[in-house]
């Protein structure tokens, strides 16, 4: 299975999802620059976590007009499938890639925590590992989470099963007290309609070894690598 990693001018979380990738399936990713139009096929494109452009204008919006983009949307429709984590979320909503916005935090502070998420539908290519409704316990860093969109729009992702992650307490009751940014419907990570693409805004990267003070991520990569075999 071929990987890449893409690298914006400010991502900062690349080396982690390589580190991760490597460590758990044995595959070693391919970084690839933003300014790359032409590239050998991948079976699995990653947009990392950080501060694509220092985050100006929009997160997210700079990097969505990248060169490298229009290629990662022409793969998007043949099916390869796309995670963006973090900032890399935010790219692809910008991108049109996957519906809504990232906003600012509710508090207007950056949030810096574990946070529980359970998996609200785990018949993804991303969350087959898990149990549906299970509950999971993984980091987040940012300042613009908070997942938006009208009422339509999400009606349409709950009635699709788009929304893969919510935050939640312990239990996997959606309550505002363990909503650390304010989306709407407690929304942590939803995918296309296709279900090739997923945008979530906690790390998996960041708890894929106990060292690191959990692995509740591992099971996330293994369920990718796995639907290839």
């Amino acid at each position: 299975m071929k990987v890449a990693v893409v690298v914006f001018p400010g991502s900062n979380c690349d080396r982690d999802i390589f580190s991760a990738i490597k460590k758990i399936t044995g595959t070693k990713p391919s970084y690839l620059w933003h300014k790359e139009k032409n590239f050998s096929k991948f079976d699995l494109i990653v947009l990392p976590g950080g501060y694509s452009y220092g985050d100006y204008l929009r997160c997210g919006a700079m990097a969505s007009h990248s060169p490298i983009m229009n290629e990662i949307k022409k793969r998007s429709k043949k099916g390869i499938p796309i995670i963006g984590i973090c900032n890399g979320f935010q790219i692809l909503t910008e991108s049109k890639l996957l519906l809504g916005s990232l906003l600012q935090n509710i508090n207007l502070k950056f949030v810096c925590n574990k946070a529980k998420i359970k998996v609200t539908n785990n018949r993804t290519i991303f969350t087959n590992k898990y149990k549906n409704n299970e509950v999971l316990k993984i980091p987040i860093a940012h300042m613009e989470g908070r997942f938006y969109c009208d009422k339509y729009t999400l009606k349409k992702l709950i009635d699709n099963e788009q929304i893969i992650f919510q935050y939640c307490d312990i239990k996997g009751n959606l309550k505002d007290a363990n909503n650390p940014n304010g989306s709407i419907l407690n929304i942590a990570g939803i995918s296309n309609l296709s279900g090739n693409v997923l945008g979530m805004m906690p790390h998996p990267e960041r708890c894929s070894e106990k060292i690191l003070g959990g692995n509740s991520g591992i099971r996330f990569f293994e369920s990718i690598f796995e639907s290839f075999n």
